[in-house]
């Protein structure tokens, strides 16, 4: 997230409920896939290992990293319906309590084969409430939840220890509209059913700057460990859409997420200080990063020392006119590790993969492998950035330096880009062993050069020529 991001126009298609077609979406000239054909590379990055061993762990397969949840099958003991709890879901009627009934209701069961909640066609207007262990919340088809345009609905919680204070305001912060704290085995799923923030009202006070207090996002789950989110539709989340924190064992696949493309820091998910994620088979379209991995805020984020690793982001494609396909940063002061990125598709975007950092935050960003990826109009397809002079309170070290060292990055094509890649690093840290292979910019106007400070590294088959940080090889590194 970065703050007081500029109004740009609406998104083209961000009102669609169902899920986008993925063939027209994807398909790019016939001769931008034969130049990717050629590209795209038959043995894989295999970086170096810092500062833990090995990639992501935990795989179910070359296709899939959905063994990353190890929850319970399919089917929990008892089943029951909003109904059954009094439920209308006529999108009149407030259902807040009706949702906390029920999950009340069915936590009793959650030592004894589990439950589930299933939420029928209709429309069903709620505040905040919480989930529970050995839990499955199930939307059937044609069921929308919608959430209250009270902000008296999304209570004001404590602020998380890796950040100090809200993201945008000091104090407390606003509660997800899904939230759970401390739990095991949690799955948010369905027939593609849909949950819609009405993000709307969040978005105006932040453009009008009366927000009082951080705003909530959508689906937040913190402390939790085998989470599942799976085959739903998310709109218009007031804020960050996905944020689990603290977690491990996250898998979000076949997701739809979508926000007008000038709505404020709606990002489609962002991990956040969480170890073994999977990210996989996933449209969105947002007015920030597609997805964020994120491990905390300067001072609070050191503290905390939570650090993000083995996560894998797979066949993700979408659009954000401000932000990038995929960001490490900016909040990585708890280090960030072991993140493979592939099958990316971005369009339409100011950047296609951005790593992002600045003095203060400390912590690391190492052993990143980004390959496979298609942009279309992309402004800036690879970019590292610094100096966001984005800090939480005066407390910040200013000699907290970041480390950035081996980032991987094969097997891009890129059409009708406006600039260059740029790569700033910092002169009191620069970053080791960037390896660019098989990178081919079309369409690049002839003033747009690469741009590179204070880093090292090397580049194979790279096309413009790449900045002469790249273009030389040492005897302690070069690209796999």
């Amino acid at each position: 997230m970065e703050p007081d991001k500029p109004a740009f126009g609406l998104g083209s298609v961000a009102a669609r409920v169902a899920r986008p077609a993925w063939t027209p979406l994807l398909l790019l000239p016939l001769s931008f896939l034969a130049v990717l054909t050629i590209q795209i590379a038959t043995r894989p990055v295999a970086p170096p290992v810092l500062p833990t061993p090995g990639p992501p762990r935990g795989v179910s397969g070359p296709g899939s990293c959905a063994g990353f949840f190890r929850g319970s099958p399919p089917g929990r003991k008892v089943v029951m319906s909003m109904r059954d709890f009094g439920g209308v879901g006529d999108g009149v009627r407030p259902e807040t309590e009706t949702f906390r009934r029920a999950v009340r209701h069915l936590r009793r069961f959650g030592d004894g084969g589990g439950s589930q909640l299933n939420v029928p066609r209709g429309t069903w207007l709620t505040g905040s409430f919480n989930l529970t262990s050995n839990f499955t919340l199930f939307l059937e088809e044609g069921a929308l939840i919608l959430g209250s345009q009270d902000p008296n609905d999304w209570p004001i919680i404590e602020p998380l220890p890796s950040y100090g204070r809200g993201r945008e305001r000091l104090g407390g912060r606003h509660i997800s509209l899904i939230h759970g704290n401390g739990l095991t085995d949690v799955v948010i799923t369905g027939n593609n059913g849909t949950i819609d923030g009405q993000g709307k009202m969040w978005w105006e006070l932040w453009w009008n700057r009366t927000l009082e207090h951080t705003r909530g996002h959508l689906v937040e789950l913190v402390n939790s460990h085998n989470v599942l989110i799976s085959n739903l539709t998310f709109r218009n989340s007031p804020f960050w859409t996905i944020h689990p924190v603290y977690c491990s064992n996250v898998v979000i696949k076949d997701m739809t997420i979508l926000a007008p493309l000038n709505a404020p820091n709606t990002d489609g998910i962002d991990p956040d200080s969480c170890s073994k994620v999977c990210i996989e088979d996933c449209y969105i379209e947002s007015g920030d990063d597609l997805v964020a991995v994120k491990s905390g805020w300067d001072q609070y984020g050191i503290t905390t020392a939570h650090p993000s690793s083995d996560i894998i982001v797979r066949r993700v494609s979408g659009t954000t006119p401000t932000c990038s396909g995929v960001g490490i940063g900016s909040e990585m002061s708890g280090g960030i590790s072991n993140v493979t990125i592939e099958d990316l598709r971005v369009w339409d975007s100011a950047a296609g993969v951005r790593i992002k950092t600045d003095i203060g935050r400390g912590g690391y960003i190492a052993n990143i492998s980004i390959s496979n990826v298609m942009m279309e109009r992309v402004k800036i397809p690879i970019r590292f950035s610094r100096g966001s002079n984005d800090h939480p309170d005066e407390g910040w070290d200013p000699k907290a330096v970041p480390r950035v060292k081996g980032v991987f990055i094969s097997n891009v094509v890129s059409v009708n880009s406006t600039k260059g890649p740029v790569l700033d690093g910092m002169k009191v840290s620069p970053f080791e062993e960037i390896c660019m292979k098989n990178i081919s910019l079309f369409g690049l106007p002839p003033s747009a050069k690469w741009h590179c400070e204070f880093l090292s590294g090397f580049a194979d088959e790279v096309s413009p020529v790449p900045c002469p940080e790249l273009q030389h090889n040492s005897s302690t590194f070069s690209c796999p």
